[in-house]
């Protein structure tokens, strides 16, 4: 997986956030995060909802694994990330974790964006978490 993922990142910086594999187009924001326990940064490719100039969402789906996805955990340990967009360029961001009716409605988004999402909650029985993005 992290072969096909760092081959998304080098397509995404390439073709200034374009990436044409799976049909992604302009749809995905690299997420900087640090491991909460080990410390590392690390980039993850991830699909996004732009809400507005200062938001933008990631559900945390992993491919409708019974388990949240490292990234998320990450996440909450260390709320104040970036994320490279293809529009905005790198923007210094802090996560917080969507509950009840704005997850639900977020999420229907998502749903609406791609099949995939659809079939991930399908797969899974845990409510799989959305997360909204903020310009710092």
């Amino acid at each position: 997986m992290s072969d096909w993922n760092q081959q998304i990142i080098d397509e995404f910086r390439a073709n200034d956030g374009t990436v044409q594999t799976m049909g992604f187009g302009r749809g995905l924001v690299l997420l900087h995060h640090t491991g909460a326990r080990s410390g590392t940064e690390r980039v993850s490719p991830l699909a996004a909802v732009r809400d507005s100039d200062d938001r933008w969402y990631l559900a945390a789906s992993k491919g409708g694994a019974p388990d949240n996805p490292d990234w998320f955990h990450n996440l909450r340990a260390h709320p104040d990330v970036r994320i490279e967009t293809p529009d905005d360029g790198t923007v210094e961001v802090r996560a917080t974790v969507l509950e009840g009716a704005e997850r639900d409605a977020v999420w229907e988004r998502f749903k609406q964006m791609s099949d995939g999402f659809r079939g991930y909650e399908e797969k899974t029985s845990r409510v799989i978490p959305v997360v909204a993005l903020t310009r710092r």
